[in-house]
Order: C-alpha cells, then structure tokens, then sequence
C-alpha cells in the first residue's frame, strides 16, 4: 500500500507539473462526431489526452459547458454524448458555415485535485460531420417559365434552383432534364456536369408536329453552370422554333441530385408556356366623345364609357385606358378606369373655373411592346346656381370708407349720396340677375348708378341719406345691404357699412342730478374732497369737453377742480356754527359758440362721535334668590352718551366666560339664561359693555355683582343604609339597643340644611324607634316569637326649612339568633322591595297561622250560609212582590255598575267597629309606587313603574292606572289620612326646583313633599296579613288583594330584578 500510494503521489506531482507548465484554459482538446447520433456514442477521453492517470477518484472531471449536448465521466473523463440529438443545420453556429472543418460546438472541463485543493481548466472543440440526411428539394413541385414565340434560337433562360440543407459532396451534384415520350416512358435529355440534354417536342398534349418519331426534333436543351459561389444553376436554352399557333406549351421534368451515398433527389415538372407576340393595335369606336356635364356633380359620379377593341389575344388583347394629352385640372377633377373606360368625376367642377374640359384618351394593349390608339373627349359645363351675389361698398365723392366705416357729418343735407355699392353674381343667365336692397330701419337708400352690364351681371348704386341725421340722437348706424339674384332656389348675401355720424356743438353741459346734496363731517382737514359733480354734454370732441367753476357766494369756503369736478372744503367745518352750505356749479363746454348748463350743492355738516358712554354707577349690585326661572330679570343698568345720531345709538354686551347672561339692548335688563343654584355657586361678577354706533366706535364699561341668596330646594340625602341591606338583631337584644344609623345630609344651608329622622311605617309592634336628632334606631320593645323574621322599616327624613322637603328610606332588621342561610333573607328582602310601602313587613307571617284555621272555617261556613239566605229572600221576593213598572225589565240598564262600590263622604269621619278600632282602610287606598331604571338603562313597562335593584333615580307615584287598566283607585278609594306622593326627579312641581334627588336603589330613598306618611295598622307580608280583627274580614281583605294582583299585577307592588 506505500508503494502505491507513492506511485499515485509520483503521479499527482507530474500532473501538476504538467499543468503548470501549460498555460491556463488552453485550447488542447479537439474531436470529431458525426450529427444526428444517439445517445452516449464515444467522443474521447479527455483524461487520456491530457495525460492524467484517472480512475482512483482523487482526480475527477467537471464539463463546465457544453453540458447541453455533451457529458463526462467524473472518474473516468469518458466525454460522450447525452440524450439531446445535434442537428448540424440546426446549430446557429453552422448555419452559414459551408466547411466541414468549421463547425463545432466548444465545451469547457475542468481537472480538479483532491479535496479540490487545485483546479485547472481546459477548452476543447467537437466539430460536428455532416451527414446526407436532407433531399434537395425545389421551392415548387411545378416550375412555370413563359417563352415568347418567334425567340430566336439560342436564347437562354434561367430556371429556379433546387436547395439542399446538406454541403459538400452532401449537396447538390448535379441537375437532369427529363421529358415525357406520351407512352409511360421517361427519356433522359441532360445531366448536370456543365454539359447540355437535349429536350426534344415529345408532345404531351392533344396535337404532335413531329414526324420523325419522339424526341428527334429537339426544342429546349439543359445547361448547368457553376456561379461563382459554387453554386449550380440550371439554364433553358432554345433549339429549335417556337410558334404559338402551332403549339402554346410545354410539359418537363427536372431531376435533382446530391452527391452523398447512397444519392437523394427530388424532381419538379418544369411547364413552359409559349406566349403570343403583340401585332394588332386596339381601336377606338368614335374618334371624338362629347358630352354635358353639370357642375358640382358629386364625385364617383359617371360621365361617359369609352370603348376600344383589339384583335390580339391575351395579354395583346387586354386594353387599358389611360389619358393622353389632358391638362392638370383634367386629371385633377376626372377619373378614368383603367379597366372599363369609364370617365366618371373625382373631384366636384366649378363652372366659374373651368366651363369646358377637352382632352385626349389613349387605349394601349398589354403586349410588349404596347400598341395604342386615341380619342377625343370634349366636355361642357352646365352652370348651377352655385355663387352667392358680391356686395363691393367704396367711397364716393368727399367721404371716404376705410375698413367698412364712413364718416357722414350730422348737419348734411337730405339725399345726400354717402358711398357707392357695386353688386355682381359669377353665375350666369336668371342665376346671375340680381336685387339689392337696404334692410332695417335706417336713414338710407340705394338709388342705380349706372346701367347694369348684361355679360358680367354687375350693377352699380348710390347710397343716399333719406332723413336728417342727428348725433345726439344716433351716434352710429349699421346699413346692411342684401343682394338676392334670381336662380332657383335663390342665394343672398349681405355687406354692412357702419356709418358714423359726426357731431357739432348744439348741446349745452347737463348735470347728472340738478341738486347735489352731501353730508361731510365735521373737524375736517382742510383740503378733503366733499364730493364730485358730472355734467353730460351730448356733444363730441371739443363741443363735450367741459370746464367747471363755482358761484361766488361761497367765499373762499369751497373750491372745484375745473377739469375733474372735484369739490373740497377749504377750512375746517363746525357743525356747531352752520349746520348746512348751499351753492351753484357752473359747467361750460369749449365748443363755438360757448354753451352752459348749472347745478346746486348743499353741504350738510354730520356730527362726529367725539364722546364715550357713561354708566350711570361704576359697580351694580343685585341679590336673587336662587331657582329663580330662566330667562327671568336679575338686574338694569342705565347709560347715556351726549353724541347724536348713530354715533349716540347704543349696543350693550355681557362679557363672561360662562355665557349664562343676557341683556336687553333697549332697557339694560339683565336676564339670566339659567336657573341659579346656590349650592354650586353663590355670586356671579361680570362686566357690562356699550358700545355706541359711531365709526370708530366708543365704549365704557361697568361690572356688575349678583349674590344668590338660599332656597330650600334640595331634599335631604340618605347615604347610609342602602335599601337592599339588612342588619342581624338577636332575639335576645336588650331595650335601647342601637339597631341601625341613619346617615342623611343636606345641600342647603342654614335652617333649610336642620334634619330629623321619623319612622312613618313598618314597625306594627312598636319594638323600634328613631332619635329625630341623630338618626339612630333603637330597640325599645321586647322580642317574642311572632317577632322572628324581617322587619323593613320605613324611615322619613325631614329637613327645616319652608316648605319643608323629605326623603324616605327603608331600613331593614332580620331578628334571628344567627343567619344560617343568607340567600333566603336576601330573597326576602328582594320581594319586600316588590312589596308597597302601605304593607307592614314585621316578623313571622305563619305565627298566628293555626289560630286562625277555625276562624276562617267558621267564616266561610257564614258565608255559604248567608249566600243561601239572600237567595231565598230574592226568590220570595220575586214570587211575592207584584210586577209593576219598577220591576227588572230585559235590556235595561242598571242604575249603578256593580263593581263600583258605593262612595266614601269625605266629610264624615270613618266608622269605628265595636272595640273602638278605626274600620279597615282598603287595600289599595292611596298606594305608592317607586319609578326606577333598569340595570340597563332603559325604563320598566306597565301601566306603573317598578323599583329594582339599579342606582337609578326613583319615584313616587300614585296608583291611578295607564290606558288600557284597570282604574283601581275609581273602585278602592281610601279614607285613610295617608296622602298621595307625587315624585318625579325631572319635573319639579310648582314653586320647586328639584323634588327627588335620592337615586334608588341602592339607597331605595323615597322624597315626599313633607308630609309625615301615614300608614294603616295592617301587618301584612307578601303571603298572608295578620290583624286583630276577625278572620272573616282577613279573607275579604285577602280576597280584594288577590283580585288586584289579578287585574293589574305590577299596579301596587315593587318588583325586585335581581340583575
């Protein structure tokens, strides 16, 4: 293995070296390969030429290009072909190579050392071999060639060459000429080598002239010559005579051949045509054509057919038409068909131009060379009335026209001739009369001036004034003329001529306004203009150049610019000293004789805003009391200013920053655009402008102080507890315990802010009271077994001042020893917020539940009983009682509804039953809702609102239905004493500001007008009541109850939502 491994290091350093001796990329690799081989034919091995030993894998070969056709053995160096096949007359290289030796395709390998520690790279050459794979071919399988008859002999003709994509002995070899002996057989007339074959008059067609047997009479022969690029071309000559009359064609077969081996060809039939020879001229059938034609005809219009005739046939017999001797208008305006000989218009004719056309067609045949023959086309023009009439206005005599215009003094006589009008028509005959005439109401006419000139239709006017001319009047005339001539339809025309009128001085200076008068202020600087005069002189030039001066009376005071009518003041004005100047302007204008025209001024003198409003105080001080309406006075403030005019006309202004003030720019009355609340701020400063109405204006200004004095106008605020809370109170509570705190406050100030607490309802048993002063609830009463349970309590808070405002609350105790289950006394308290305010919420409900068993048996047994003894009563009734008009009648109605209950008197005091008690207030008498918003915002529906859980603002409101319920107060009125609450946070009552202000819940705080709430001596829970009275007035109660629920379910009851 050492000895190995130093042979292949021996040969590692010989190939290097080697290459280091070469020189880099040289081109030392060249090899041969024929086209269209297959895949991985051989080409050579690189690494054997070269001189690398290749096989172990430390040297391997990479072909860096030439990878498109070609591929190499890494190990090896083996280059061989891949699978893409080389098309030599394909490749872009070769295409205008025609050397074998030339054509290659290079490629590039590189030798890389191991670990590619070196790398040399080498350039080689595959020159690719034709092969004879392509047939030569001609561009067509029927070559024609035309040969006229009577050619001489000897002519040669050239005939299309074959193409062979192959070269060298590849190509083309040579041409062969053969002819079809009309017996299935093919003779052989010519090769290709330079030399000559005869083509003898084997006939092909219907006729034969040769007498001697096919091919013996030779026409044609073959002769191939070399051209100077090495190319081949075939050659026809004539042998023999070519008579068309005789025979008209020809029928051969020429042969290609190339020089490969085996040999490919192809063959194409050669047809030669004999043509005929020119030798009759065409003819014309008349030699002049005459014609009318009328001007602007349209073009493609037909005018004539020019007709020749020609004896020849073919091509000699084909005539086209073509002008001769024609001018240029002529082939301008005319077309002229070649092939038919129709003349027909191009171009649209205008008589006035050309009014005849004479020119000369020629027929020519086709034949070479060309016979002709020609005639002559004699055209006339026929007019149309195609030409408007010309209108030529020039000067005559002394006044001339210049770009249409005349200058014509006004103090010329009448009929005096202004200008010349010349009138002509290019027509001719009735088309080129013509009338002219003035139009518009004008101080012209036109009178003849001459007779008119029948060859040319022209004629000639005077233009006269008819009427005196006046500049004042009319400065400037337009005279139009129209000329109409008499074709059908007619044409006209028109020229205008713009006469002015020259002015002379008869027109004195007029003033715009007779009497100028002015208003100029006072304290002026001398020199200020006071106003300007403008006098109007109808005149022109000179005759209306006017000069201005005024009368003497002014003394020096004013004075007036001559030219511009400027008038200015000389001195200073005092208003005080005259209030008014009046004085005349003269105008003159500078014309011959001198005319003059006059005008007055009057000068008022305004007064000037010299002097500020005063306020009559520096500082105003209101007091108001708060709540007051909005928009309502506060306050009036008085100010002078000693000007006049609009200088004293005044406009006041509050200037604040929280825009809550107005005033009233006539009397100084200060509004105020809120309504004030002393409890958010107690005085109000801001100032008062004037401004008066002189231009620059004057101001002073003055403050203004406003003090908002107390209104009771907020309710108090219970902030603590909240309505849905509850406090534990054990049964074994001593009197006096503190239960609960009441923590309320109050906006207002002074004896309007002094509060006190009161229990109005929910305490049946007398077990608790309140300290009016601080709010603290006590026990004052023993705890029994019936006092187990919730007790709501129904607290009013007062405050001192007049009329007195109030806040209720509930405060909720929960007598037990311990609260086992929470969720039930929450329940508890939820439905007691769903429960009115009239129903005592006070212990156990189910305590005196058994005791009350036989008493409501008893009841209902009394009331069957009852019922079944007024049935009888009725029947007997009925039975006994004689039927009269009093008695029930079908159909008619009763005398009171039977759901209405009979009416309370008002003025009489309520019954007491037997053990001295007040009779029972009924169940819905004067109950009282809470308003309250939803967790989401939105209100509750129903005919009355429900109180939940939500913080939004509650509500009293009285229980009298919505549309469409049950009118519940109509059939349950109260005698109770307890007064209806009305409380609506956003609708102050009258003579209030606020009414509610406690949002509920949680607080549940319920405001009233001041009124201690009264409540019925009912000790009742959401199941059952429990009173001192009998069972049986307990079951009507509860009946009436169940019957309302049933009616109107939310009417009298608060509705707890526990979101």
């Amino acid at each position: 293995m050492r000895t190995a491994g130093a042979v292949d290091y021996l040969c590692y350093c010989m190939l290097i070296l080697r290459l280091l001796t070469q020189p880099a990329a040289k081109q030392v690799l060249r090899y041969r390969l024929a086209e269209e081989g297959p895949a991985d034919v051989r080409i050579g091995n690189v690494a054997a030429d070269l001189g690398i030993v290749a096989g172990s894998g430390e040297v391997t070969f990479t072909l860096e290009s030439g990878s498109d056709y070609f591929k190499i053995d890494n190990i090896t160096g083996e280059l061989s072909t891949n699978e893409r096949r080389i098309d030599r007359e394909k490749l872009q290289q070769c295409q205008m190579i025609f050397d074998e030796n030339e054509c290659f395709i290079d490629f590039e390998v590189s030798v890389i050392g191991p670990s590619q520690s070196w790398v040399d790279l080498f350039e080689g050459k595959v020159i690719i071999l034709d092969i004879n794979d392509n047939t030569p071919s001609f561009p067509s399988p029927v070559l024609t060639l035309s040969v006229e008859e009577n050619r001489p002999i000897g002519t040669l003709y050239l005939l299309p060459t074959a193409t062979d994509r192959d070269f060298g002995r590849n190509g083309i070899e040579r041409y062969e000429l053969l002819q079809d002996s009309g017996e299935g057989s093919v003779r052989r007339l010519g090769s290709s080598a330079g030399g000559r074959a005869d083509a003898g008059d084997g006939y092909s067609g219907k006729r034969r002239f040769d007498g001697e047997g096919a091919g013996r009479s030779s026409v044609f022969e073959l002769q191939v010559a070399d051209t100077t690029d090495g190319e081949k071309q075939p050659q026809l000559i004539i042998k023999g005579a070519l008579d068309r009359e005789q025979r008209d064609s020809y029928e051969l077969t020429l042969r290609v051949r190339d020089g490969g081996d085996p040999p490919r060809s192809s063959q194409a039939i050669l047809r030669v045509m004999i043509t005929d020879v020119n030798d009759n001229s065409p003819r014309f059938e008349k030699s002049v054509y005459e014609a009318d034609l009328a001007e602007n005809s349209s073009p493609g219009a037909p005018i004539l057919q020019l007709k020749a005739a020609d004896a020849d046939v073919g091509v000699n017999g084909q005539i086209e038409y073509v002008f001769g001797a024609a001018t240029e208008s002529v082939r301008r305006l005319l077309r002229l068909d070649e092939g038919s000989g129709w003349l027909s218009v191009l171009h649209r004719i205008d008589r006035e131009e050309v009014s005849q056309l004479r020119f000369t067609v020629m027929a020519r045949d086709r034949g070479q060379p060309p016979k002709t023959d020609k005639a002559t086309v004699v055209l006339n023009i026929k007019d149309e009335n195609d030409n408007v009439p010309v209108i030529d206005i020039r000067k005559i005599g002394r006044i001339f026209v210049k770009d249409g215009v005349a200058n014509v003094a006004e103090d010329v006589v009448v009929d005096t001739p202004v200008a010349l009008v010349q009138v002509w028509d290019r027509d001719q005959g009735e088309n080129g009369v013509v009338t002219c005439t003035v139009v518009g109401d004008v101080p012209f006419q036109l009178k003849p001036a001459n007779e008119a000139d029948p060859e040319q239709n022209r004629k000639k006017y005077l233009l006269h004034t008819s009427a005196p001319l006046d500049y004042e009047a009319t400065q400037e005339y337009n005279v139009v003329i129209v000329a109409v001539d008499s074709g059908s339809p007619s044409l006209s025309s028109n020229n205008s001529l713009i006469v002015k009128v020259g002015d002379t001085n008869d027109n004195p200076p007029i003033f715009t306004q007779n009497v100028v008068e002015v208003s100029f202020p006072e304290n002026n600087a001398p020199g200020e203009k006071v106003t300007k005069v403008v006098a109007i002189d109808a005149d022109s030039g000179k005759n209306a150049q006017i000069s201005y001066s005024l009368d003497p009376s002014v003394n020096g005071i004013f004075s007036i610019d001559a030219d511009s009518g400027d008038i200015r003041v000389n001195t200073v004005l005092d208003r005080e000293q005259a209030e008014r100047y009046e004085f005349k302007v003269i105008a003159k204008d500078k014309g011959i004789p001198v005319l003059m025209g006059s005008a007055t001024v009057v000068v008022l003198v305004a007064d000037k805003n010299d002097n500020e409003p005063k306020f009559m105080q520096d500082v105003f001080t209101f007091y108001v009391k708060e709540n007051l309406q909005p928009n309502s006075p506060v306050g009036m403030v008085t100010v002078i200013d000693a000007d006049k005019g609009e200088n004293a006309q005044m406009s006041l202004y509050i200037e604040e920053e929280e825009d809550i003030f107005s005033i009233e720019n006539n009397t100084g009355t200060i509004f105020s655009t809120v309504s004030f609340d002393r409890e958010q701020k107690t005085t109000y400063t801001f100032r008062v402008k004037a401004v008066d109405g002189g231009d620059p204006p004057r101001s002073a200004t003055a403050t203004v102080s406003l003090s908002i004095m107390d209104d009771n106008d907020n309710p108090p605020t219970v902030t603590f507890p909240s309505n849905g809370s509850y406090t534990l109170l054990p049964p074994s509570s001593n009197s006096r315990t503190v239960v609960r705190t009441v923590l309320a406050t109050d906006t207002d100030t002074g004896v309007n802010a002094e509060l006190n607490f009161s229990i109005v309802g929910g305490n049946p048993f007398k077990l608790f009271e309140i300290d009016a002063a601080s709010g603290v609830v006590s026990l004052v009463g023993k705890l029994e077994q019936k006092h187990y349970g919730l007790h709501r309590l129904v607290v009013q808070v007062n405050d001192s001042g007049l009329p007195s405002q109030s806040t209720t609350t509930l405060v909720h105790v929960y007598v037990n020893e311990t609260v086992s289950n929470s969720t039930i006394v929450e329940a508890q308290v939820a439905r007691s917020l769903g429960t009115p305010l009239s129903v005592d919420i006070a212990g156990d409900p189910n305590y005196d539940l058994g005791k009350q068993r036989l008493s409501i048996a008893i009841g209902v047994v009394s009331g069957v009983m009852t019922v079944i003894l007024i049935i009888l009563v009725v029947v007997m009734a009925r039975y006994c009682r004689p039927k009269n008009k009093n008695g029930y009648e079908a159909g008619k109605k009763d005398h009171e509804d039977f759901f209405t209950p009979q009416q309370h008197d008002k003025g009489k005091k309520p019954k007491k039953d037997r053990k001295g008690k007040k009779s029972k207030q009924p169940l819905y008498s004067s109950i009282v809702t809470v308003e309250a918003s939803k967790p989401n915002g939105q209100r509750y529906d129903g005919v009355n609102e429900k109180l939940s859980d939500s913080p939004g603002m509650g509500r009293y409101r009285s229980v009298n239905g919505g549309p469409g319920s049950p009118d519940l107060a109509r059939h349950y009125k109260s005698s109770s004493p307890l007064p209806t609450v009305q409380l609506h946070p956003q609708s102050p009552t009258a003579g209030k500001k606020h009414q509610a202000v406690q949002d509920l819940p949680p607080a549940n705080t319920f405001v009233g007008t001041g009124d201690n709430i009264s409540l019925g001596s009912d000790h009742c829970s959401e199941y059952s009541c429990q009173t001192t009275s009998k069972y049986n007035k307990q079951a009507t109660s509860t009946f009436l109850r169940k019957a309302a629920w049933t009616l109107q379910p939310t009417s009298a009851a608060f509705k707890h939502n526990s979101g």
